[in-house]
């Protein structure tokens, strides 16, 4: 995932300084309370707990202290708060099925990854950008997803095409999501029909037809 290991780093640096300095609760920056729902901090309690069924002794060997076990939860959440919840839940399962050894954040980021290649998606990044710089017309291109097409829809090409990464990065993250969710859910994708035209251009016409089309015209215009 993008900048994973800066975030990472970043939000370790903000944890370290809120024991002492910071009104804000650590791990919790503007961005990371704007990202994080509720739904993502019960995933992450859920993650913690399989982790200790799973991990048990390793579990408490890394995790002896119940005040630092609640600073790197924040730390994760913030982490994973791009992925949709069912994705964390499922890169859980993944590390628990792939590894008999407690998964560190950088690990369960590419567990969550994983995830979403098994079904052919790419990272929401990196579908961002891929939506930002599709040509016109959009549903003629070779997308590497349908769902990457269908959230840069969603968010508006112009809006896409006319704004910063800070203003439609969340816009569209937020659509890739909702659409992530649905093929994690075994839903089937589709371009709309009659934006699916747009892929079956007509057959040039032959020169006759063009001459005969001209003179048409100009048969109408009396030119």
């Amino acid at each position: 995932m993008p900048d994973s290991r800066d975030r990472i780093q970043r939000v370790a640096r903000e944890i370290e300084a809120s024991r002492t300095t910071s009104p804000t609760p650590p791990g919790q920056s503007e961005e990371g309370r704007a990202q994080a729902t509720t739904a993502h901090v019960e995933a992450i309690n859920q993650v913690f707990a399989l982790f200790r069924l799973n991990y048990h002794n390793q579990y408490y060997a890394a995790y002896p202290d119940g005040v630092q076990l609640n600073q790197i939860k924040k730390l994760w959440l913030e982490s994973l708060a791009d992925y949709p919840v069912e994705q964390i839940l499922k890169g859980a399962k993944h590390a628990i099925e792939h590894s008999d050894y407690l998964p560190t954040l950088n690990r369960m980021l590419e567990c969550c990854q994983q995830g979403l290649a098994e079904f052919g998606l790419p990272s929401a990044h990196d579908a961002y950008v891929e939506a930002c710089r599709a040509y016109s017309p959009k549903s003629a291109q070779n997308w590497s997803h349908t769902a990457v097409y269908l959230a840069g829809r969603d968010s508006d090409w112009f809006f896409l095409a006319n704004n910063t990464e800070r203003t439609s990065w969340p816009i569209f993250k937020e659509h890739y999501q909702k659409y992530c969710v649905a093929v994690l859910r075994g839903e089937s994708l589709e371009v709309p029909q009659s934006e699916a035209l747009e892929l079956q251009p007509s057959e040039p016409l032959s020169v006759s037809e063009q001459l005969a089309q001209l003179q048409n015209l100009r048969t109408k215009t009396g030119l």
